[in-house]
């Protein structure tokens, strides 16, 4: 396979490829599905996620055909600096530039010799070249330091490195004893990989969205899921059964030593086992028996307390996770509203969870 990649900028206004400037700088867009060994290029970078990857990448572009565009940083060979991007394509919302789309959060990837400004700018001469109505960054930083965040999110990290004694001290008070009543009444905890567990939590995740109001992704947003990232080593399905009876499940992606809780459902008929206690336990275990240094509980809405409760919980330490969107045709960037609730909420609460499915799969590929 050969490498594609688009020229942008070297030390010298010329163009090669990048393991022909040891020694020099060299900026380029790339495009990691065309690129032999993208994920070696991450191992440098100890703050790196699964949503760096090629296989979040390929989630991505084969669920929605999202346009990746990667603006890297080489300097002797190396990946210094990365910035990954994706254009987001719709007849009726326009093109948007998103690092990265239905990503929590995708922080830019900066060794000590990655310039962070000329890959923002490089991001922003893109998108504008695209005619992207904005671009939006998820991630550890402003790219100016005069921006106000668009949208800011609860998110709360679990140090894993503490043992598993510690860890469990940890926990509040609420929590053990919902993992011992869970225990007490026989509920268990299994880890799968293949498409029967995805399937699995898949309906557990339409009737979890129902209960919240909002139609669930597509089917194949998470066989994807597990076809390109869980088969291949970077996550699993925890499911918690009752009797043999499925009634808890969430899906753990993880790549280095970094681990994240990304979607979480429940049968709420069965809440009073407290299965989420122990299911989310049972994954702090394996990752604290894997040697992972940090398990990342995703974001969090800072109107939903409810879920802000549960994960401190945990012993998580929190913080506070902000979004960055500039408006190309105002010149600027700007704040918005987070959509998670309104009146809509309502009306989805009240159709079957078929109809929620129908209307998902029109839906999601239009927004990110």
């Amino acid at each position: 396979m050969s490498v594609s990649l688009k020229p942008i900028m070297t030390s010298n206004g010329g163009f090669k490829r990048a393991q022909a400037f040891a020694g020099r700088h060299l900026l380029l867009q790339v495009d990691p599905l065309q690129y032999p060994g993208w994920d070696s290029l991450l191992t440098a970078h100890a703050d790196r996620s699964v949503f760096h990857t090629a296989a979040w990448a390929r989630v991505l572009v084969d669920t929605y055909g999202h346009e990746p565009a990667y603006f890297t940083h080489f300097y002797g060979g190396d990946l210094v600096g990365l910035l990954p991007v994706m254009k987001v394509s719709s007849p009726f919302l326009g093109r948007r530039a998103v690092s990265l789309p239905f990503t929590d959060f995708c922080n830019m990837l900066a060794g000590r010799e990655a310039n962070r400004s000329e890959l923002y700018k490089l991001a922003f001469q893109w998108a504008r070249e695209s005619g992207c109505r904005y671009i939006e960054f998820r991630g550890n930083g402003s790219p100016l330091s005069e921006a106000a965040p668009s949208l800011v999110f609860y998110g709360h990290v679990i140090n894993l490195r503490h043992g598993l004694e510690s860890l469990f001290d940890k926990l509040d008070g609420a929590v053990r004893r919902g993992i011992r009543k869970a225990q007490e009444s026989g509920v268990e905890i299994d880890f799968g990989t293949d498409t029967e567990a995805v399937r699995v939590f898949y309906g557990l995740h339409c009737r979890t969205r129902r209960r919240h109001g909002l139609p669930p992704q597509p089917y194949g947003f998470f066989r994807n899921i597990a076809q390109y990232v869980l088969q291949h080593g970077l996550g699993f399905v925890a499911t918690a059964r009752w009797r043999g009876r499925p009634i808890a499940s969430a899906i753990f992606l993880h790549h280095g030593r970094r681990a994240i809780y990304k979607y979480g459902a429940s049968d709420y008929a069965f809440q009073q086992l407290r299965p989420n206690n122990l299911l989310m336990w049972r994954a702090i275990e394996w990752f604290a028996e894997h040697r992972f240094d940090t398990l990342h509980l995703g974001r969090t809405s800072l109107a939903n307390d409810g879920l802000r409760r549960f994960k401190l919980g945990f012993g998580a330490q929190e913080e506070k996770i902000a979004y960055y969107k500039f408006d190309m045709a105002r010149g600027a960037f700007v704040t918005e509203a987070d959509g998670a609730e309104g009146w809509y909420n309502r009306i989805f609460q009240k159709l079957p969870v078929p109809v929620l499915r129908l209307i998902g799969a029109l839906l999601y590929p239009h927004v990110s």
